[in-house]
């Protein structure tokens, strides 16, 4: 019975989590924090009320506050008891519902639930009876949208993080699609106990992908571009604390110096001591006027102690001040000394050259990345690129061929379809995607460079087969 309760924790929403909402088609990723309020479609609500509650569970919004929504009766009063035959004799003309929006408003207030304003606006609608079957599911479905406050929580995967970008943000993810993603993890050979090495401009998207997929056993390499690695998109996925002990990251404009052997891994400081501050007080006091200094004893022993209060305060103020920048420039001093620390680890790592894979997906041309970093790869090793455009994997690929070095290179795209399937009324979804982009993939392979090119075809016509001469 315990090990069944501690498989049932970790499937209930806890304090601090990381959880996906969502409302129909559309997903926003937050943190479930005590007393915060969360806006998602124009509602505001606190997910209190949420924790110790199962995932994917669905909760009702009553007053910034989440109701646990009981299953719904099959026999609902929205159901359709009289249907018409077919639509010709319709017509949209805006004088079919008899409520305004002032008297929904009314309704609102009043405290009315999204089902209960549904049914008024079906009892009202004096061509609802006169639709077909699926018209009637179709209004039905289009005013719950509208006017059911209701919100589903679930755990954070990477399908739903990859629909959530796609949905929300596509051109912060170079527009990739969950389809996609899922074969470049195929195609790169993503598993557990694994070195991989990944360079992404998906905010992250593609490295918590990768993440996941390994399990936390392993090391992930994330080479990144500018100061900093963004790594937005890897905390929604909400990872133990041993997740995160196997990601390292290293600069990728130290990828040239690492392979040429001439990395500088000292790190100076960039503080400089500032210089110090005069007494200001004193200067004043010199620079003053004799007339000004002159006056009867008690003005000028008030004064004196004046200005003696008012050095004690400057002194005082000196040495917070002194002591302050001491301590950032420590802080500073241990920062520096902890990303030397982490920089020559992770090139102690890089230069055995025996990566297991390669995952590239980026906004930057991927040229020169992929010829740079599939020198740390050791051979049989898979290797993914992927673009928006197909113009810069066709310059890698006539790259790796002229090169050498990779075999089974291939450029596809993929295609997605969207299908509703319903009785009798089963089609493609009208509105889908365009594309997913392009995929770039291939094989490294050890390559013999003890004979040069020249020699082999010279000893190349040695294995056709001899002229026979003439014998006496």
């Amino acid at each position: 019975m315990e090990d069944s309760g501690d498989d049932d924790s970790a499937y209930r929403i806890k304090q601090g989590d990381y959880v996906v909402l969502k409302r129909g088609d559309i997903f926003k990723a937050v943190q479930i924090q005590p007393k915060k309020k969360v806006i998602f479609e124009k509602q505001w609500f606190f997910l209190d009320n949420a924790v110790g509650n199962l995932y994917s569970a669905t909760f009702e919004i009553v007053s910034g506050v989440l109701k646990l929504q009981k299953p719904k009766d099959p026999a609902s009063s929205t159901d359709a008891k009289e249907v018409g035959t077919d639509n010709r004799n319709i017509k949209d003309d805006g004088k079919s519902q008899k409520l305004t929006r002032d008297d929904i408003e009314a309704l609102k207030e009043k405290g009315l639930k999204g089902q209960e304003i549904i049914q008024q606006l079906i009892d009202n609608s004096s061509t609802f009876r006169d639709k077909t079957e699926y018209a009637q599911d179709k209004y039905i479905k289009k005013k719950k949208k509208k006017y059911e406050n209701t919100v589903t929580i679930l755990k954070p995967s990477c399908r739903i993080l990859a629909m959530m970008y796609h949905g929300r943000e596509p051109g912060k993810i170079c527009h990739l699609r969950y389809d996609t993603l899922a074969q470049m993890l195929t195609l790169a050979n993503i598993h557990a106990n694994s070195k991989v090495l990944v360079f992404e401009t998906c905010a992250g998207l593609v490295l918590g992908a990768v993440m996941e997929r390994m399990g936390g056993y392993g090391s992930v390499i994330q080479m990144y571009p500018g100061g900093e690695p963004l790594r937005a998109g890897v905390e929604s996925f909400g990872f133990p604390t041993h997740f995160h002990d196997m990601l390292h990251d290293f600069p990728i404009c130290r990828v040239n110096a690492l392979l040429a052997g001439t990395l500088a891994t000292t790190v100076k400081d960039p503080s400089c001591a500032d210089p110090k501050q005069p007494n200001l007080a004193a200067e004043e006091t010199k620079n003053q006027p004799q007339g000004e200094q002159q006056g009867n004893p008690e003005e000028q022993s008030m004064e004196t102690n004046s200005a003696a209060a008012a050095a004690a305060v400057d002194d005082k103020e000196k040495d917070e001040q002194e002591k302050r920048r001491e301590a950032k420039a420590q802080e500073r001093k241990v920062k520096l000394e902890e990303k030397r620390k982490k920089l020559l680890s992770v090139a102690a790592l890089l230069e055995g050259r025996n990566a297991d894979g390669l995952v590239i997906a980026s906004r930057f041309h991927p040229c020169a990345v992929l010829m740079g970093l599939l020198k740390f790869l050791s051979p049989s090793r898979p290797f993914v690129v992927y673009s928006q455009y197909k113009e810069p994997l066709i310059e890698c690929y006539t790259k790796l061929k002229e090169q050498g070095g990779a075999i089974n290179i291939s450029l596809r795209d993929t295609w997605l379809r969207h299908y509703q399937v319903l009785p009798n009324r089963t089609h493609p979804v009208l509105l889908m995607s365009g594309g997913g982009g392009y995929v770039l993939s291939g094989t490294t392979a050890a390559m013999d460079r003890a004979k040069p090119a020249s020699s082999q075809q010279a000893e190349e016509p040695a294995h056709k087969r001899p002229k026979l001469t003439d014998t006496e």
